[in-house]
């Protein structure tokens, strides 16, 4: 269908000529420009008269901005953005308007002078916000303001437009930023589960994740109305300027026309979260006599290189179960170059009996909480078994691998796991001394060495 616009070609009595051309791309038109007005409040002004309600404006303020919006391919619709200069804006707010093809009258950099009497402000969280006014459900929210009312109230500037110059930020530093800016991303990409999709769903507003390369992400927000709806997203990297919108707290972006995309380089390369070694395994276990709230479980790295324990898991076989009792996920733990890591079941009690907290707390009957006679394995983020304690399908009581009351640690020429349970790489005490086991219970705190590998 083709778009109809009427412009006013001359004052020959009442002749006016229509002008029908496909698509969005019109030439602009030349509006006439205010000289007469002059600002007298600033964004930083009128965001202090916001209130709790609703407001309408009853003072002759008139406030000087510049348009970053543009609805030339379809992706805003009813709205014009300003922010209170062309570069290192402070502020920004948003202005609804009943207007299409508003960027031939407000383009891009556009200096316009907004007659704020009588129109109503507003705040939807973060976002400034002016207009008309509706109410609904009795409450009143900012509205669109109908077009013949329009030009009462925006004014372009006869200054012309300037060079907006887009804020160049990062992701990780957008919540530290006003709403309703332009703003610029550079080595940005869409995530990878969005690749193969387009920029919006037809007729649906649609959200597509962009991440950098260190995996921070943020929203862009799309029209299913606009030109590029049906494009595919591009797969490669590059830069992205935007107008910064929020809902809410929740920082989103828009573009204005694909022009603000553009990537033209190689994706970020792949970030390695999941690591492997055997140089990670389980070098004490508690279970003292005198305090059973006083149990922990002590992990040793003897690399030279921390390790991150992402998708580690320590997994408890009670008794004699073949079937998995219980698992701690020791993901977002780091255990540094030569050092331990302690698990206690009871934090609290740990720290009153040893003196220091440990490096995770986890719940009683979990790996970290074994009487003795259950059996532990350590497994990395590929499902390998790195190291094991015990046989499983075998209760602990009266074996080689019962530590009840007592203590298991691994002797200290043992410097890489073992995913077969190895009775010569421990000593172990119990109450009984089967097995080749030593008979003599220990007590905490003395007899143990959580923290410290022997």
């Amino acid at each position: 269908m083709k778009n109809i616009l009427i412009k006013t070609c001359g004052i020959i009595g009442f002749l006016t000529i229509l002008c029908c051309v496909d698509g969005r791309e019109f030439d602009e038109i030349e509006a006439s420009c205010g000289t007469d007005i002059s600002p007298n409040i600033t964004f930083s002004d009128l965001d202090s008269l916001v209130q709790d309600d609703v407001i309408q404006i009853q003072e002759d303020l008139v406030l000087e901005g510049y348009v970053i919006s543009s609805d030339r391919a379809g992706n805003f619709f009813g709205v014009l953005y300003l922010q209170d200069r062309l570069s290192n804006p402070s502020k920004g707010l948003q202005l609804e308007v009943d207007v299409r093809e508003s960027h031939l009258l407000f383009p891009a950099g556009s200096k316009v002078l907004v007659k704020l009497k009588d129109l109503y402000l507003g705040k939807k969280g973060n976002t400034l916000r002016i207009g008309s006014v509706f109410s609904s459900f009795g409450n009143l929210s900012i509205g669109r303001l109908p077009r013949g009312k329009v030009f009462d109230h925006l004014v372009v500037s006869c200054d012309g437009e300037g060079f907006l110059e887009p804020l160049v930020t990062t992701i990780s530093d957008i919540d530290s930023l006003p709403s309703n800016i332009l703003v610029q991303f550079e080595n940005v990409e869409f995530a990878e589960e969005v690749l193969g999709q387009t920029y919006a769903l037809a007729q649906e507003e649609t959200q597509r994740s962009l991440v950098d390369c260190a995996e921070n992400e943020i929203v862009l927000l799309n029209s299913g109305y606009s030109d590029f709806q049906a494009e595919p997203l591009p797969e490669t990297n590059g830069m992205l300027t935007a107008v910064l919108t929020r809902d809410g707290k929740t920082p989103q972006l828009v573009i204005r026309t694909l022009e603000d995309v553009d990537f033209t380089q190689e994706r970020c390369p792949e970030i390695i979260t999941e690591f492997t070694s055997n140089q990670i395994f389980i070098s004490e276990l508690a279970d003292p006599d005198n305090n059973s709230s006083a149990r922990f479980v002590e992990l040793y790295n003897s690399a030279s290189e921390p390790l991150d324990l992402n998708l580690w898991t320590l997994r408890r076989y009670t008794n004699a179960n073949t079937e998995l009792s219980s698992t701690i996920d020791l993901s977002g733990l780091i255990i540094g170059p030569e050092n331990t890591l302690i698990i206690s079941p009871n934090a609290e009690e740990f720290e009153l009996v040893y003196g220091f907290a440990p490096d995770l707390g986890v719940s009683t009957n979990s790996p970290a909480d074994s009487n003795g006679d259950d059996n532990l394995e350590l497994v990395d983020p590929f499902g390998t078994i790195i190291d094991m304690f015990g046989v499983i399908g075998e209760d602990g009581s009266g074996t080689n691998h019962e530590f009840e009351d007592g203590r298991a640690v691994r002797n200290s020429n043992i410097m890489v796991g073992n995913p077969v349970y190895t009775f010569s790489e421990w000593t172990i005490f119990n109450d009984t001394g089967d097995a080749g086991t030593t008979k003599l219970p220990q007590n905490a705190p003395e007899d143990f060495t959580p923290g410290v590998r022997d």
